[in-house]
């Protein structure tokens, strides 16, 4: 089993009737997941993160290698149903707080585009609470659009900037006043 690979973000912001906080949210869509005959090869911690947009709500985000037979359009609607299975209503509007968010960033086959999907995640590169947690399981995958390391992204997105530097020729006025 396991023709394709993949690496899943997960993410949660919103208590669920019978799983409970965000983060036991996370560990029971891994449990489904596995249920579902796909092979979670690897799982990160999950991570709390601050929410991007107006939503006030803290995130538990997670990312998971999985291997399954199903090309990337056959799992990105195996994960809207089981999204839909754990409360989520819509998919229309961004950054809603929302019980259960599954996105594929990543897989085995490098890029992938149709309608409705890209492959890599076109935001990926600018989420530290997906990269972080995929240092942990995922670090030397590569994006196919970079060529760049998981590693070597998060570093680019997590290092200190340091301050502009003034130009030499700029420090020193020639015009002495009036």
């Amino acid at each position: 089993m396991g023709e394709h690979r993949y690496l899943i973000a997960l993410g949660s912001n919103v208590r669920h009737p019978h799983h409970g906080a965000p983060a036991a949210v996370l560990r029971a869509a891994l449990a489904a997941l596995r249920r579902d005959a796909i092979q979670v090869e690897a799982a990160s911690p999950i991570v709390a993160s601050a929410p991007l947009g107006p939503s006030r709500r803290r995130y538990a985000n997670a990312v998971a290698i999985v291997s399954t037979d199903l090309t990337p359009q056959r799992l990105l609607a195996y994960l809207k149903h089981l999204e839909a299975q754990f409360g989520r209503r819509s998919r229309g509007s961004r950054w809603q707080a929302r019980v259960l968010d599954l996105d594929i960033i990543l897989w085995s086959g490098g890029t992938f585009a149709s309608q409705d999907l890209a492959i890599p995640h076109p935001e990926f590169r600018h989420r530290p609470f997906v990269l972080q947690p995929a240092c942990t399981i995922a670090a030397d995958w590569r994006d196919p659009l970079t060529a760049l390391s998981i590693r070597h992204l998060s570093t680019r997105l997590t290092r200190p900037q340091p301050a502009p530097r003034a130009h030499p020729s700029r420090t020193h006025s020639r015009h002495r006043g009036p």
